[in-house]
């Protein structure tokens, strides 16, 4: 199987059916479709863009129909947690109602709460898998780690059919091995600033930690290891870091796509093997939503990245 995949789409519908039809998929009986491929989706279909139901109408036939798989974003993750009341604190969510988490989940929100599809959407998003392992390739939202893989799959057999209440509630409690393994692989692999050293991220909250390039066992400081937007790089320091970040995930294994690190530079690999996918569709001085054509290859190549370019201020809300 041959596969189109595509990065964060973030409630920006237009470009996704620019890419689409750029990729050559055209509209049949209600469904995007290529006769000889199939998209991968790299989740985070929500929040921040101003059209949240036009995204999801046109990624969920899709799938629904076996023309398109995907995988869950944070954003699903998150939107199912602030969704879902705290069994063992009656009247909070497991992901709590704070101001700043409403303003991140706003547009969706605005789209969805109140509305009779909401629930219902919401155990939709329940089904997407966590990651994917296929012949030949690899999907996941942020990072990559095959030890934290198989303790999920041990421990929640049905994990990648349906995110059911225990696992849920176990990866919504600050603390647990369960949190900790979701956070990895959909936010990415952290590590902590040295102390004094911080930065700003792209909505303006105050970061001490970063996101690091976990596949790269050539990073020796935090400056060289920072996995984000270039122009926050000048922030990060050169101090060196220790190789306890590193997942080594060789140049053998199969190649593995990413979304989520809102990287804002031409698209290009970050090894030869691993492909990020998420440019920034929803930035304020626009982005690219960008899809990478794939047919096999174990080595991937820079030529094979699609990506149409969205309008400056097309941002609504959210981070």
């Amino acid at each position: 199987m041959n596969y189109d995949l595509i990065g964060d789409i973030h409630g920006h519908s237009e470009p996704l059916v620019e890419l689409l039809e750029k990729l050559g998929y055209s509209l049949s009986n209600g469904v995007y479709r290529q006769p000889d491929r199939q998209v991968i989706f790299l989740g985070d279909f929500i929040d921040r863009g101003p059209h949240q139901r036009e995204v999801i109408k046109i990624v969920r036939p899709m799938i629904e129909d076996g023309v398109a798989l995907s995988v869950m974003g944070n954003h699903e993750f998150n939107a199912i947690a602030y969704f879902t009341e705290d069994p063992e604190n009656p009247g909070q969510y497991l992901r709590q109602h704070t101001d700043r988490h409403r303003r991140q989940h706003q547009a969706f929100l605005d789209a969805y709460q109140g509305a009779d599809d909401y629930a219902e959407l919401i155990e939709w998003f329940r089904s997407l898998p966590l990651w994917l392992e296929l012949p030949g390739l690899r999907v996941v939202h942020a990072c990559w780690d095959d030890a934290l893989i198989e303790d999920l799959q041990v421990c929640f057999p049905s994990i990648n059919q349906y995110l059911d209440d225990n696992l849920l509630l176990r990866a919504s409690r600050t603390g647990r091995s369960e949190h900790d393994a979701i956070e990895t692989l959909l936010k990415g692999k952290e590590i902590e600033l040295p102390k004094g050293h911080m930065f700003f991220d792209k909505d303006g909250h105050t970061r001490h930690e970063v996101r690091i390039r976990w596949f790269d066992g050539d990073a020796r400081t935090y400056y060289e290891a920072f996995l984000g937007p270039e122009k926050a790089r000048s922030h990060i320091p050169e101090d060196p870091i220790g190789a306890d970040h590193l997942l080594q995930y060789s140049h053998d294994d199969p190649p593995v796509f990413i979304g989520h690190y809102w990287l804002d530079s031409e698209p290009e690999l970050l090894a030869p093997n691993v492909a990020c996918l998420d440019y920034s569709v929803a930035g304020k001085s626009g982005g690219k939503l960008v899809a990478y054509r794939w047919d096999g290859e174990q080595a991937l190549s820079n030529d094979k990245f699609v990506y149409v370019e969205t309008a400056p201020a097309q941002q609504l809300t959210g981070a």
